[in-house]
């Protein structure tokens, strides 16, 4: 064997083992496979939700004054490039399901303090982040399981906070509402339209969705009107707003049967698919590296911010 060759087979032998070294958990190594989000040092730091007025890179709890005398909630971050006199686009997020935990260690509390979607796509800069919390049928409190109350999940409550939410943000901090993007994760995802097109008035609000791990009408769920012919009219007030639709990498199939419903709908929609390439069912992998997130990148900016 030359150098050469065995130059190449070292070289060969050590990124192979890059992608499998072992992280430590309870004093024991663990080793995670190339394709778990924990392979990847992520490169965007979460920051936390602090109580405070709002300010350029903090993320605050905030309540629209509607709800000051209720425990509803949502969180407010300012881009640190943030001036009063700055016009930024708008991205507003609906979280997943919680308590929740997978296989793989991922884990969702259901609380706008564990979203991260936002904060992925823009970097921390250029963009206002909300994310927007599910209320119970009397309104007055943050829910972490779906929407409403478990009798009859009713979505209006929810419905009505992020309206005027989004509305009042745009007002107090230069949000340009022609620029406003809808983000979701897993619950969240299902919400782009449960909730997003839940009727003409609020369909309206949107530029472009990015819908993260399932999908409204694909399969029924346990609140009223999952069937296929109610989501299928939610659909029909999507119109020419592109939808960024992603799945996890061991959720190709669920990929590929949201692909078949939308094309057993005819409806004529705006739509890219995107595997994640990582397994998890999480959505800190917008907080890492990946083909996924430079073609996420690449389709915020011609589908929100080019004019």
């Amino acid at each position: 064997m030359t150098i050469f060759t065995k130059s190449i087979v070292l070289l060969f032998s050590v990124s192979s083992l890059v992608a499998l070294l072992p992280v430590y958990a309870h004093g024991q190594a663990v080793i995670h496979p190339a394709n778990d989000i924990r392979s990847i040092a992520p490169d965007v730091v979460l920051p936390p939700m602090v109580h405070a007025l709002p300010a350029p890179g903090t993320r605050v709890r905030e309540t629209h004054p509607d709800y000051r005398r209720t425990d509803v909630y949502h969180a407010t971050y300012l881009p640190t490039d943030w001036k009063p006199s700055g016009r930024y686009p708008v991205i507003i997020e609906f979280a997943g399901n919680g308590p929740y935990r997978s296989p793989f260690g991922d884990e969702s509390t259901g609380q706008v303090e564990g979203s991260r979607m936002g904060m992925g796509i823009s970097r921390g800069n250029g963009f206002i982040w909300i994310c927007m919390p599910y209320l119970n049928n009397a309104g007055n409190r943050n829910v972490s399981q779906w929407w409403g109350n478990p009798d009859s999940y009713d979505p209006r409550p929810t419905v009505e906070y992020c309206q005027k939410t989004v509305r009042w943000i745009c007002d107090t901090y230069g949000g340009d509402r022609s620029r406003v993007l809808l983000v979701g994760f897993s619950r969240g995802a299902i919400a782009c339209n449960y909730l997003g097109l839940y009727d003409d008035e609020i369909a309206g609000l949107w530029k472009a969705m990015v819908a993260y791990s399932h999908y409204d009408g694909v399969r029924r769920w346990g609140y009223p009107e999952s069937d296929v012919m109610s989501a299928l009219i939610r659909l029909q007030r999507l119109g020419s707003t592109p939808q960024f639709i992603c799945h996890e990498e061991n959720g190709r199939s669920a990929l590929n049967a949201t692909r078949e419903y939308l094309e057993r709908t005819a409806i004529v929609g705006n739509f890219t698919y995107q595997s994640t390439g990582f397994r998890n069912h999480n959505d800190a992998w917008v907080l890492r590296p990946s083909e996924a997130r430079d073609k996420l990148d690449r389709w915020v900016k011609k589908n929100l911010l080019d004019d």
